[in-house]
């Protein structure tokens, strides 16, 4: 009797997981209705891996058709994830440029964690943000190296700063959207060509407001975009995955290519949490760019990795 209980109980645990994740999946389809939902977009890693404990749960228990259901649900959600893996592009005959995004979180104080993260990766352009008046009087002693920026520091959070060995014309600070943080613009001469970077970073989506912004903001980028001389590149903490709805948005309305495509799954945040952590940090790219590699950094003492990837303009 008491095995035939314990079995009752595994089943419930189960059945009462199972729902959950196929909640969590299906709201994660929604997202444009509501702000709360599109959140449920971004953790599709996550349902799959639940998802296979759960299957082997119930091969154990001979559940198999419980089993099946749970194998597509994983499938689903592996149906978003998986094409990061295929489609890598065949690297241009150019020696690369490297460019380099990092959240440097307005709190962090290991100014030495950040500045040898820099070093080691020797990046031709660095874009920062979370910019403090205080970050920007440590990052000084990078003036040698990076001899042109624009810089927009502020108390807070959203304070950007582009960094860059090459020459930089018509760079200005920009709002884009509602929300009132800056973005920067600006042509960068690599030896290869012009290149049009666009660097931002949204409101993260904390509540109905803060999401509208954030939505804004991604929806205006295309005619940013669109309104470019050179080839672009696009960068920034955007503060959602590739799965919600408004990435795809922006990727589908832009042109621009998602470079983590061809290198899997590269998730940037949260630093702290192995299990939770999703791709926030983003580099996107015209069609006329050929990625090379890219890749994560290591812990800057931020609550987001490094991302680094290696381009090329093609001939």
């Amino acid at each position: 009797m008491k095995r035939k209980q314990n079995n009752l109980t595994i089943t419930g645990i189960l059945d009462a997981a199972s729902i959950g994740i196929a909640t969590a999946t299906l709201l994660g389809f929604l997202g444009r209705l509501y702000w709360l939902f599109d959140l449920f977009a971004h953790f599709r890693v996550q349902y799959m891996q639940i998802g296979l404990v759960l299957i082997g749960i119930a091969l154990w228990k001979r559940l198999n058709k419980r089993a099946v259901a749970l194998v597509l649900l994983a499938c689903l959600n592996y149906a978003f994830v998986l094409p990061l893996y295929f489609g890598k592009p065949t690297p241009a005959n150019e020696k690369p440029i490297r460019a380099m995004l990092m959240n440097i979180n307005a709190g962090n104080g290991n100014a030495e964690q950040v500045l040898d993260a820099i070093r080691t990766a020797n990046p031709d352009l660095l874009l920062l943000e979370e910019v403090t008046p205080k970050w920007e009087s440590e990052l000084a002693v990078l003036d040698a190296d990076y001899p042109h920026r624009i810089a927009e520091p502020q108390d807070g959070c959203f304070g950007i700063m582009l960094l860059s060995k090459h020459p930089l014309a018509h760079g200005k600070v920009v709002e884009i959207g509602t929300a009132g943080v800056p973005s920067i613009t600006a042509d960068i001469y690599f030896p290869q060509g012009e290149v049009s970077i666009i660097g931002t970073h949204p409101l993260p989506p904390m509540g109905s407001e803060y999401s509208k912004d954030r939505n804004n903001q991604l929806a205006a980028l295309p005619e940013f975009v669109k309104a470019q001389k050179n080839p672009v590149l696009l960068i920034g903490d955007l503060n959602t995955s590739p799965w919600s709805p408004h990435f795809t948005q922006l990727v589908r309305q832009s042109g621009l290519k998602n470079s983590m495509k061809g290198f899997g799954f590269q998730p940037s945040w949260p630093a702290n949490n192995r299990f939770l952590r999703i791709p926030l940090d983003h580099m996107l790219y015209s069609e006329q760019i050929t990625i090379h590699n890219r890749m994560i950094g290591a812990d800057v003492g931020s609550d987001h990795f490094p991302v680094i990837v290696d381009f090329a303009l093609s001939r």
